[in-house]
């Protein structure tokens, strides 16, 4: 047995699962020590005076709040924290300790802050963003609990930074699980019941997200890297909860710029608020390239392609070598469209690996939703509640032809590389 490369500590889900015997890998950092040492004048929540982030970006200014911070605390639930930025700075031993990822926005660590294992975020803001505001959104995120999300334990700023700290979860994401680069034969999702248990953890999750987490939020950080399956259940636990709340990445659909204005009025009566372009290339939806403005109905889309992305084993977007020695693009969502066109063409489309162990008619339903999802127009694509529903009776509809063929729901797994 191979080993995976992300390993976390996770928390029990609360609803019951299927009973797995898991063999545990060990795992090391994926990325390497990067240098970085945060803006000297920092911002501590748990502080009486603080300094903030404001709109000269480029001077990376800021200003002293009059407002006492002592109430702060006291306003938020118990299982909410501010670290003290002393105590971020010392988990990641000043920012030297090896990196656990890294990318042009955002770099983490993995540490343990409070005799708890935890992952740092580290995210600059994207906006001014005063005290009551950045007060009132985190009490209601670290209160929000759902069993497919990982959950928010608390943050510290500095500068122009805010450190968001999440519960560590052992698992690997969802990529890495659907495309084993040491050997792409091999899949730890080797059944269509764990692809159906996934696709139905993840809409209840982002339904969760958008209709009871208290704030009707945009997730806008929906892919298959963003997904953790756990590794003693293999569910699946939906990342980021709250970055693009609290880092400023939604701001007031008034702020958009007067060239889009007639696209922002339509959207901004759906509820939509509008964002700094955060998202990744095959994820993002049309109309969301177009006007940067991230709604609900984008998530949506992008969960679209994280299921058909599931169904395929495909990545959501490539460039392959054509016969004139050129490129070409290859879109999960074109394939799909292409096979739902020809006759018989689900079952040909759907994941080898599966070696056509898996209901048909089910299958092509699952395809339906996913395409549904990921509609050029927005107001086409379904509502989250009712994605959920839909997912959630298909995969009953996936247990009950389990049962009858005699296939064993009991698993023994290993994320890891064969």
């Amino acid at each position: 047995m191979c080993k995976s490369k992300k390993s976390t500590n996770v928390m029990e889900p609360s609803r019951p699962r299927r009973s797995r015997t898991f063999q545990s890998s060990s795992s090391s950092p994926r990325t390497t020590a990067g240098n970085l040492r945060p803006n000297s004048s920092s911002f501590n929540l748990s502080t009486e005076s603080t300094s903030y982030y404001y709109k000269d970006w480029s001077k990376a200014s800021s200003v002293s709040s009059g407002s006492s911070l002592s109430s702060l605390k006291d306003s938020l639930p118990e299982n909410a924290h501010i670290y003290e930025f002393s105590e971020i700075s010392s988990a990641t031993r000043n920012f030297q300790l090896e990196k656990y990822s890294s990318s042009s926005s955002s770099s983490s660590w993995r540490c343990s802050i409070r005799n708890k294992d935890v992952l740092v975020f580290q995210r600059k803001f994207r906006r001014p963003m005063d005290l009551p505001e950045l007060r009132d959104r985190l009490a209601v995120i670290c209160r929000s609990h759902h069993s497919s999300l990982i959950k928010l334990l608390g943050a510290s700023v500095s500068g122009n930074y805010i450190y968001l700290v999440y519960e560590n979860v052992r698992g690997v994401n969802l990529a890495e699980c659907l495309r084993n680069r040491l050997n792409p034969s091999y899949t730890d999702l080797s059944t269509w019941l764990s692809r159906m248990q996934i696709a139905t953890d993840l809409a209840h999750g982002l339904d969760y997200v958008h209709h009871f987490s208290g704030l009707n939020f945009v997730h806008n950080h929906i892919k298959s890297s963003s997904i953790v399956i756990t590794e003693d259940t293999l569910n699946a636990r939906i990342c980021h909860f709250g970055t693009s709340e609290l880092c400023g990445e939604i701001v007031a659909a008034e702020t958009s710029s007067s060239s889009n204005s007639a696209k922002m009025k339509e959207l901004k009566r759906s509820g939509s608020r509008t964002v700094r372009l955060e998202g990744t290339r095959g994820y993002m939806a049309p109309e969301y390239q177009a006007t940067g403005v991230a709604t609900q109905k984008s998530d949506v889309y992008a969960f679209g392609v994280v299921v058909l992305e599931l169904l395929s084993g495909q990545e959501a977007l490539k460039y392959e070598f054509d016969d004139d020695g050129g490129y070409r693009r290859l879109s999960v969502v074109e394939t799909a469209r292409l096979a739902m066109a020809e006759e018989g063409g689900a079952r040909k489309w759907v994941d080898k690996r599966l070696k056509d162990s898996f209901p048909v008619e089910v299958a092509a339903e699952m395809i339906r939703v996913g395409l549904d999802c990921v509609e050029e127009d927005p107001n086409e694509r379904p509502d989250m509640g009712r994605v959920a529903v839909s997912i959630s009776k298909l995969y009953l509809d996936s247990k009950k032809w389990a049962e009858s063929m005699g296939t064993a729901i009991d698993l023994t797994v290993s994320l890891g590389p064969r």
